[in-house]
Parts: structure tokens; C-alpha cells; sequence
């Protein structure tokens, strides 16, 4: 049973909260209102514009190449999209299509993940191992990926570990030289602070290094989970036989522009959503960065 006092206190609390927000001047509430408002409509202006104008020119300017919002929208549901719960409301061809291409994603992101962070913490801890292999990351970061494509294609043949060498060799660098700058910008006063305290090195790489690289390192994460997903979709315009780069490349060859349109919106959706569940990831794991700037983006 509640304590009358417990009551009496949690009144006069909720008494003295009313009392406050009465004493708030009225402009001050008019301003405060109108800064929620225009940070509602900064959210979302750009998605409500953008389909908007697509529909408008693709109405003005009728062509076969870009077909109206509307009817990519309705050949979306028709072809991604299905009512059977037990599938998750999806459809067979969204399975056979999307699943490939993911679990090329995450092998070969994946597989990039490991190796640019660890030797990203060797090339981070080491000066001289850092001056050795500058030279060699920064000529691959320069060299766009694709151009590997070909050579690919004559060293691995049309297979799946063609299309994850591409992804791994064009996420790898940039997770790399991520995590080495951050390992190589830890406070030189938290380093000084763990030998003091006489750390073992797996300890001082699990509770300083680590942390105070991760910030980096989820931006690196972040930033290659997209280049990862255009890599697989090139990848298999070229050389493949299943995934959403070879079913856009069949709606292509076969004039469908509208189903290639929908491919397109999917991609574009699986994106937004890999970034939107990597960001609560980094969120949730580096909650103690306070981010300023552009950098909650």
C-alpha cells in the first residue's frame, strides 16, 4: 500500500512542474513550438518533394525510361511484396533475388571486417609498419574498384567468390586506414596511464585501444556497408546468374523499365535500412561519444 506521503510528495512535484510551464512566457512557447516544427519539417521536406517532382516530370515528359512513381510503386507491391504473413509478406522472387545478394554482402563485408581491423591495429600500433604499407593502402584507396572486375572475373570465373573478392578487396581499405587512425590517436596520456598500471596487452587493447578507437572504426563500418552493397550490385550486372544486379540487368536487356525501376527502389530501401540499423548499432556501442556537428547523420 502507498504511502500517503509518497502521494503528498509526488502531488506537490506535479503541482510545482504545472506551476513552472504556467510561468513560461508565452513567446518563449511560441518559439519553442516553431523549433519542433521546422526540425519536424527538415526530417522530412526531402522525402515528401522528391516524389512528388518524380511524378510530375515523369507525367509532363512521358517516356518509356522513367516511368511515373505511381506505377513503379504498384509494380513494387506486385513484384517484392506478397500476403502471405508466414513469408514475412514477401514474395518468392523478393527470396530468390535479394537473399543471394545479401548473403554475398555479408561475406565478403564480413570477411573485410576482420581483416581491417586487425591489421588496422597493427599498422595503428606500429610506426614503422605504418610507414611501410602507406604507399600500398593509399594507391588502393585511390583505384576505383570496379576496374578489378574484369581480372576478377579471369581469376575466380563466374561464382560467388568472384563477386565477394570484389566487395572484401573495395570495403577492406577503408575500414583499414579508419581503424588505424584511431588506434594511432588514442591520448597518448591514456597509454601512459595503462603501463602505469602495468595492463597486460590484451587488456590494454580490450579496455583502452579498443573504446578509444571505436568511433572511428563504426565510421569506417558504416561508410563501407554501403560501398559493400553498390559492389554487389555491379558485381552481378556482370557475373552472376542470380541477385538483384543480374535481375536488373534481365529487366534491362528485356525493355521492362518499370520492374527495373522497382529494383532499383528496393535497393535503394535495403540501404536506407542497413544504415538505419547500423547507426542504432554504433549508437547503442559508443553511447558515451557525445556527437556534434553532422556526425548523428
Amino acid at each position: 500500500m502507498a504511502s500517503p506521503v509518497g502521494h503528498a510528495s509526488a502531488e506537490a512535484a506535479e503541482l510545482t512542474k504545472v506551476r513552472a510551464l504556467r510561468q513560461v512566457p508565452p513567446s518563449v512557447r511560441v518559439r519553442r513550438a516553431l523549433r519542433r516544427m521546422s526540425a519536424s519539417i527538415a526530417n522530412v521536406w526531402l522525402i515528401a518533394i522528391v516524389p512528388l517532382l518524380w511524378e510530375a516530370v515523369a507525367r509532363t515528359s512521358p517516356t518509356r525510361y522513367f516511368p511515373p512513381l505511381s506505377e513503379v510503386m504498384a509494380e513494387f507491391k506486385v513484384m517484392w511484396l506478397s500476403s502471405d504473413w508466414q513469408r514475412l509478406f514477401l514474395s518468392d522472387l523478393f527470396y530468390g533475388t535479394v537473399v543471394p545478394s545479401m548473403s554475398r554482402l555479408a561475406r565478403g563485408w564480413g570477411l573485410a571486417v576482420v581483416v581491417g581491423i586487425v591489421c588496422g591495429f597493427i599498422i595503428g600500433r606500429s610506426r614503422l609498419t605504418a610507414r611501410m604499407f602507406h604507399p600500398v593502402i593509399r594507391f588502393w584507396m585511390a583505384t576505383p574498384k570496379v576496374v578489378l572486375l574484369p581480372i576478377a572475373v579471369q581469376i575466380f570465373g563466374i561464382a560467388d567468390s568472384m563477386n565477394i573478392f570484389l566487395i572484401f578487396f573495395g570495403t577492406v581499405w577503408l575500414i583499414l586506414i579508419n581503424t588505424a587512425d584511431g588506434v594511432a590517436g588514442v591520448d597518448a596520456a591514456w597509454l601512459r596511464s595503462a603501463r602505469s598500471m602495468q595492463l597486460s596487452r590484451p587488456t590494454l587493447y580490450r579496455r583502452v585501444l579498443l573504446p578509444a578507437a571505436s568511433p572511428q572504426i563504426f565510421t569506417g563500418l558504416r561508410v563501407s556497408i554501403g560501398i559493400g552493397l553498390i559492389l554487389v550490385i555491379v558485381s552481378e550486372l556482370y557475373a552472376t546468374t542470380e541477385g538483384l544486379g543480374y535481375q536488373i540487368a534481365i529487366f534491362q536487356s528485356t525493355f521492362e523499365y518499370v520492374r527495373m525501376w522497382s529494383a532499383f527502389l528496393l535497393i535503394a530501401l535495403i540501404g536506407i535500412l542497413l544504415n538505419m540499423a547500423f547507426t542504432a548499432l554504433e549508437r547503442r556501442a559508443v553511447r558515451w561519444q557525445r556527437r556534434t556537428g553532422l556526425g548523428g547523420l
